[in-house]
């Protein structure tokens, strides 16, 4: 079977970090390959109104870095991005200045009183538990801490990635959180730029410090990947992804395996990973994709094409994303004549006929992309808000077209 080679755009995830710890570092770091999307770039404006510098050379940026945490007044426009609303509170606080920051009504909607309440208790000042807010910050204490992070792990990291910079830096408890590999993922970023953190159960700590400037490779984004290997599972084509593999920083790197448990062959080298598609994908499956809840609209959407019920649990937090994914997923299926059950916290649905309709995407790119997929084998497929998918990756449907040209007249993006 003939393989296809695909390079999938750089992580949101990853480029959103590196670029906070780029802008605090000491000299200037490339940021090579880097993510350029509504996201990334709402991210990018957030640590250049902090004082940063950021030049464009090719596909990298160059981030000169300000040697330590703000110390001018600023105002931050977050745009969508919870990252910038959960990761810039805590690294403006440790500075000293004052800070307005808000975004979008969808993002003020999203809850972030954990993050919050944690740079309250290290010696801010904020006047809300929600954006817009304004923090006037003096620096933080350091000390102990323990922080919720049971509806997103992104309140941890973005304590975490500030507390270099508390005065006795910080040991921070995080009991029970979600999406473990995301707070991985920030502990190797951390030490990356050359601050160590150490780890004991469920305890990180971090000394005073600071971070250095280094040039840093941004890998592809393996949630969006994961559109692509459903796309692969659904098609029976054979597709290798590379510069994604046994080595990657990101945990839904799993939605490979998620997929080889529905019949696809899954090939894992260190940096690359090949999945095909199976002749009818397998179901009567239960799967927990609690670590990896990104990508379990992208499986839910292709569920229908199975032969058995799929059930996905513990996602229980992708209630508080962009939309309530369960919910939205669960009233778009039904929509389709697809039969599904859900409660708190999981989603089951049934092996199906999808027919046409017109998907509500909520303005979530990621209900847009999954059902994308199911639309290469489904007929009549719509999207009521294609642009959506410029949240994470504006080139998506052109990218998809290209590798299902047959499918491209389809497509949303025609006559946008």
């Amino acid at each position: 079977m003939e393989t296809d080679r695909l390079v999938i755009p750089g992580s949101k995830s990853i480029t959103n970090r590196a670029l906070l710890l780029a802008a605090a570092a000491e000299g200037t770091s490339v940021l090579v390959k880097p993510l350029e999307s509504a996201d990334t770039l709402a991210f990018r404006a957030a640590v250049e109104a902090l004082g940063a510098r950021i030049s464009v050379d090719g596909d990298d940026w160059i981030v000169h870095g300000l040697g330590q945490a703000p110390q001018t007044d600023a105002n931050i426009w977050c745009e969508d991005a919870g990252t910038v609303a959960r990761f810039v509170p805590p690294f403006v606080a440790a500075g000293r200045g004052t800070f307005t920051i808000d975004g979008t009504d969808q993002l003020r909607r999203r809850p972030l009183g954990p993050v919050v309440d944690g740079i309250r208790h290290l010696g801010a000042r904020v006047s809300s538990d929600r954006l817009p807010l304004t923090i006037e910050a003096t620096g933080l204490a350091g000390g102990e801490y323990e922080i919720e992070a049971h509806q997103s792990s992104q309140f941890a990291s973005g304590l975490v990635m500030a507390a270099p910079y508390a005065q006795q830096g910080l040991r921070i408890r995080i009991p029970n959180p979600v999406s473990q590999p995301y707070l991985a993922m920030t502990f190797q970023m951390m030490r990356d730029f050359g601050v160590e953190t150490a780890t004991d159960s469920d305890t990180v700590a971090v000394a005073p410090g600071r971070y250095m400037a280094r040039r840093y490779v941004i890998e592809p984004d393996a949630s969006t990947a994961s559109y692509f290997a459903a796309a692969s599972a659904v098609s029976g084509r054979r597709f290798e992804f590379l510069g994604l593999g046994t080595e990657s920083l990101q945990g839904d790197t799993s939605f490979f395996n998620v997929l080889g448990r529905l019949g696809a062959v899954v090939e894992w080298t260190a940096n690359s990973v090949t999945i095909a598609g199976p002749d009818k994908l397998r179901g009567d499956l239960e799967v927990d994709m609690g670590e990896i809840s990104d990508t379990f609209m992208t499986l839910a959407a292709i569920a229908p094409l199975a032969d058995g019920p799929i059930t996905i649990t513990n996602i229980g937090h992708a209630r508080l994303k962009e939309s309530d994914r369960i919910e939205a997923m669960n009233t778009n299926l039904q929509m389709l004549g697809v039969r599904t059950e859900s409660g708190k916290d999981w989603m089951r649905i049934h092996p199906s006929n999808p027919r046409e309709g017109r998907i509500n995407c909520h303005r979530d790119h990621r209900i847009a992309m999954a059902f994308s997929i199911l639309g290469l084998r489904s007929e009549g497929i719509t999207l009521d808000d294609p642009q959506c998918v410029g949240k994470t990756f504006p080139g998506f449907f052109d990218y998809l077209g290209n590798l299902f040209p047959e499918k491209k007249p389809t497509l949303p993006n025609v006559n946008m």
